[in-house]
Parts: C-alpha cells; sequence; structure tokens
C-alpha cells in the first residue's frame, strides 16, 4: 500500500513538469529562506520570513527581502493569511537608445579649406543601467486543504500588489557595433535615468500535494503554481521535501523550475533553482 502511494506521488508530480525543463539556453539560481512562525492559539500563527536569491548560474544577486505575514484558520480546511514583504532587487536594465552618429576626419580641399569626410558609423548607441531597487509587496490568500489518508492536498488563491518607487540612476552607454561589425566596449557616462514608479497585480494560483510518510521525519511534496496578470507570465514547479529534526526546527531542500512565458527574444530566461530552507516553530 505505501509502494503504491508512493507511485501515485510521482505521476502526480511527473504530470505537474512541463516537457521542455532541460532547455541549454535556461538559467541556475540558489535560494535560501531563514523563518520563524509562533502559533498563537488553535486559529490565528504568525510568521517571518528573510530570503536571498542568485541567478546567472550563481554569479549574480538577483534580490533580498524581508516580510511578515499572519494566517486565520477559517475552517478546519479553509485558512486565510495577510503579509506585507519589502524587496530589493538587482536590476539590469536595457531600455533605451540614442539616435546613430557618424565620425569624421578633417582635411582640406584644393583651396584650403576644411572639410570633414565621413569615415566611420558608430552604429545604435543602447544604455544600460544596473542599480539595486526597492519594492513593496502585500498579499491577500485564501488556502483550501483536503486530506486523502496520509495524503495533503491543497489549493491556494493568493492576490498580491507590488508596488515600485521612482528610482533615478546613472547609465552605462554601450556601443554595439562599430563600422566592421566588431563589439565596442562600455563607457561609463554622466547622464541620469529615472524610472517611473508602477504598481502592479498578480493573481497566484498554487496547487499542491504532499504525503506524510509513516514513522519518518522526511515529508516530500510538490506544487505548480500560475502567476497571472491578464494573461499567465510564468509558472513555478516544486518538487522537494521537509525534514522536521523536532516540532520546532524544520529544513527544507526544493528543485524549482519557473517557466517564463514571454516572446520577448532578449526576455529572461527560465531557471533551474536549488532552494535551502529554514524554519523555527514555537
Amino acid at each position: 500500500m505505501k509502494e503504491r502511494k508512493l507511485m501515485l506521488l510521482a505521476l502526480l508530480v511527473t504530470m505537474m513538469l512541463p516537457m521542455n525543463m532541460f532547455a541549454q539556453k535556461d538559467d541556475f539560481g540558489m535560494w535560501f529562506t531563514v523563518g520563524a512562525e509562533k502559533k498563537i492559539n488553535t486559529k490565528w500563527s504568525v510568521g517571518v520570513e528573510a530570503e536571498y536569491r542568485t541567478r546567472n548560474k550563481v554569479k549574480t544577486p538577483e534580490r533580498w527581502s524581508f516580510g511578515v505575514d499572519g494566517s486565520y484558520k477559517i475552517t478546519p480546511w479553509l485558512k486565510a493569511s495577510a503579509g506585507y514583504v519589502l524587496l530589493n532587487d538587482y536590476n539590469e536594465k536595457n531600455t533605451y537608445y540614442d539616435d546613430p552618429e557618424e565620425d569624421y576626419d578633417v582635411d582640406y580641399d584644393e583651396n584650403g579649406n576644411e572639410i570633414l569626410i565621413p569615415y566611420g558609423y558608430t552604429g545604435k548607441v543602447k544604455k544600460a543601467s544596473k542599480y539595486w531597487g526597492l519594492r513593496h509587496r502585500v498579499n491577500l490568500s485564501l488556502t483550501g486543504t483536503l486530506k486523502l489518508g496520509r495524503f495533503d492536498i491543497s489549493l491556494r488563491e493568493r492576490w498580491q500588489y507590488t508596488y515600485r518607487p521612482e528610482k533615478t540612476v546613472s547609465s552605462r552607454t554601450k556601443y554595439t557595433y562599430l563600422t566592421d561589425g566588431t563589439l565596442s566596449g562600455t563607457s561609463e557616462d554622466n547622464e541620469q535615468k529615472t524610472y517611473k514608479g508602477k504598481g502592479k497585480s498578480v493573481l497566484r494560483s498554487r496547487l499542491a500535494v504532499g504525503y506524510d510518510i509513516p514513522n519518518c521525519k522526511v515529508d516530500p511534496h510538490a506544487s505548480a503554481e500560475a502567476y497571472n496578470s491578464w494573461s499567465i507570465e510564468k509558472i513555478r514547479y516544486i518538487v522537494g521535501a521537509d525534514w522536521k529534526l523536532n516540532k520546532k526546527h524544520v529544513f527544507t531542500l526544493d528543485y524549482r523550475y519557473q517557466y517564463l512565458r514571454n516572446d520577448e527574444p532578449n526576455g529572461d530566461p527560465n531557471i533551474h533553482i536549488i532552494a535551502l530552507g529554514y524554519k523555527y516553530k514555537f
């Protein structure tokens, strides 16, 4: 019976994962979380969590964040929660261009008059900005849970709103090509670029399944979560396990795959993630 249930869990996990999840252009990163949770009574609980993320084959920081949340158990199978997260993101933007220019040599005609002779075309000049920027995020969630034997199947619907304040940064100038077709270097300039403040709402729908292995401190879990802002923007798949050292200390190890549904040729890549977490419960 135990083997049959584990086979069912493996089948559910396999059905959640996309077929093209090992493309060569995919990125890899690691995420680290540390949190604490306090159960006030049978219905109320509160928690805090700090997180650090990397990308670009773990070479580039992506963001750090700190959040607080609270939850209320409406019924034994339905829970409501709310939270706030402060995020600090590392941004690399290539968003605006200068007009192409021509370079000139100075020469003289037969009468000794100065003339300008075009000799090279610098090409399109791309402006790029690299900076850290804060974001503020609030969320409201409803989670329904169904118990089937040792299986826990849950559906969470979460609305989140994120606001990015206005930010003024110095830019870098990239000359994309020269007359002979070769790439040029990157140089600093004194221009300032202002990114206006903006907000965004996202509906996150997560289907999760977990299994409580008898007489075992390790419990496997899997989930698929869709991010919807008028259309599905990305899907995050998770396969992992919680290791309950005791009632107070819980460690988590996850493999995650984030699939971005965008049509931009130079957009962010899909990413494979190893996530490590620790939570203290009291």
